[in-house]
């Protein structure tokens, strides 16, 4: 559990990145909680000011790095979203920093594929949907955002991992939950809040 304070700590880390790479400045050094060394899953997410359109969104779900070392690596890569062009310096000003801290992804064990609903929490599981080297990964913010129950949530994983809707009815599918703790600016350079997805 991070308090709302590491959460604020991590959003300005997030944006001081994302300046500093835009810029082509050195990487910033951060005087953090010794608990950021430890490892830790992140994303980053840039939305648009004030329209809340997606900029980048680029992350590391497993706790390979430090929590520092994620956050830093996460902020760059969002600059760069190969599904947008890369980040401009004019843009610095209309664009939101969100973080999610992740807890390690678990994989869910059900007997029949129609349990996935039961057990998949809307506001929070984030999702990852894999077969062979298809893999997708959707935030526990995302259903939230666009009001959809569990089995959409699941099928739209399953659509960005690359696979077909129902691939979770298939053999050799398999599905990783996990949570996240999401912090974001309010607007550019604003306050930072805690995002209660379960409202």
């Amino acid at each position: 559990m991070y308090s709302d304070e590491d959460g604020e700590l991590a959003v300005r880390i997030a944006r001081d990145t994302v300046e500093r790479f835009v810029k082509r400045r050195e990487e910033g050094e951060y005087e953090v909680p010794e608990y950021f060394w430890e490892p830790a899953g992140t994303f980053v997410t840039l939305n648009t000011y004030p329209s809340g359109s997606l900029r980048g969104c680029i992350g590391h779900p497993q706790p390979i790095f430090p929590l520092i070392e994620s956050l830093i690596r996460s902020a760059q890569g969002a600059c760069e979203d190969p599904r947008f062009s890369p980040l401009r310096e004019r843009e610095l000003p209309e664009i939101t920093a969100e973080v999610s801290l992740l807890t390690p992804p678990v994989k869910l064990r059900v007997n029949r594929p129609e349990e996935y609903m039961e057990k998949i929490e809307i506001g929070r599981h984030g999702l990852i949907a894999s077969v062979g080297p298809y893999r997708g990964l959707l935030l526990p913010q995302v259903p939230v955002e666009w009001g959809w129950d569990s089995r959409t949530f699941l099928e739209q994983t399953c659509i960005k991992a690359g696979l077909r809707p129902d691939a979770w009815k298939k053999r050799g599918f398999e599905l990783q939950v996990f949570e996240a703790e999401v912090f974001t600016e309010i607007e550019p350079y604003g306050n930072v809040r805690r995002k209660d997805l379960r409202k």
